[in-house]
């Protein structure tokens, strides 16, 4: 059986944790800036975790389901 290959768009986006959960990045912060809130913009630098009804379409993309 051949091997799966990895979605390269996807591992470039997603990280996966030490507990098994996976990291991503928010939407909204690479361009069109000046528009927006500071508070908004700081908000959307921090990680967020995908949500469960996604984890499994995002793992098998990453070759892991």
């Amino acid at each position: 059986m051949p091997k799966v290959k990895t979605n390269s768009s996807a591992k470039k986006r997603f990280k996966i944790t030490g507990t098994g959960k996976i990291k991503r990045k928010h939407a909204y912060k690479s361009h069109i800036l000046t528009k927006k809130e500071t508070k908004r913009k700081r908000n959307l630098t921090h990680a967020a975790l995908v949500s469960p009804s996604d984890e499994n379409r995002v793992l098998s993309m990453l070759g892991m389901r």
